[in-house]
């Protein structure tokens, strides 16, 4: 009997274990915003930017936005496209943006079809129908951090602002829903707006990222930061697609 019993154990015990567990997650993904579909064109010009030291994105994850590309989609093969960016080591994860002629091309391809986020029209016509209370509210959701964001080390501030009130080192990422405060250096990574808040700031008392990036845009710092805002309060902003830095 008491065989039985340890038996009837063992066998319960391996019912209860599970080979696999689905978990989710917040991972920041470079986007490729596509303004042609000439894959020979899109192969040099990013054999270009990445000699110019784009080198944090080899070997990352990559989405591949569709939206300036929607009406020429028919003439566009993902998987080919897919297998220019194997080669450049830059590995796809999916699209977004995709209509369904395009979704289905990339499903063929192995691809994934992201449906989060929201065009910018959707984020203005979203803006200017909910009531401002409630849009203040949201923005009121801020994560404070008192110390040091050291190398390797992620910290997400969801659904609002990120405040640092020490320095971000080499390295480390921060990343918000809206914008992102460092009271001290910020010389690691950097992306404010991921919820597709084209409006969020980045805003350092010393300003040295190694990228920086807001609503997807990305901009990677190679070179110094000019010498008048060098050890300087300063600003990151979006302006029509293209990150400004500015003094405080």
């Amino acid at each position: 009997m008491k065989e039985q019993e340890t038996a009837d154990v063992g066998s319960l015990h391996h019912q209860r274990t599970s080979a696999v567990e689905l978990k989710g997650t917040v991972f920041t993904l470079p986007v490729l915003k596509l303004h042609s579909t000439d894959l020979d064109a899109i192969e040099h010009e990013l054999k270009v930017h990445l000699a110019r030291g784009l080198n944090f994105f080899r070997h990352a994850p990559l989405v591949i936005d569709l939206a300036a590309v929607e009406k020429q989609a028919a003439e566009l093969d993902l998987a080919a496209l897919a297998g220019i960016l194997r080669r450049l080591q830059l590995f796809t994860v999916g699209v977004r943006n995709a209509g369904p002629w395009a979704a289905e091309r990339a499903v063929a391809a192995g691809l994934a079809v992201l449906k989060g986020g929201v065009t910018k029209e959707e984020a203005k016509e979203k803006s200017s129908a909910e009531p401002p209370v409630a849009t203040e509210v949201l923005r009121r959701r801020t994560r404070i951090i008192h110390h040091p964001v050291r190398s390797g080390q992620q910290i997400y501030a969801k659904g609002g602002d990120l405040i640092i009130l020490s320095s971000v080192n080499v390295g480390a990422e921060v990343i918000a829903d809206g914008n992102i405060h460092v009271y001290g250096s910020l010389r690691g990574r950097a992306f404010a707006g991921v919820a597709e808040d084209t409006g969020a700031r980045i805003f350092a008392q010393s300003m040295e990222p190694e990228l920086a990036a807001i609503a997807g845009n990305y901009q990677v710092f190679d070179e110094p930061v000019p010498s008048s805002l060098q050890g300087k309060p300063a600003q990151i902003y979006l302006e029509e697609e293209q990150l400004v830095m500015a003094p405080l």
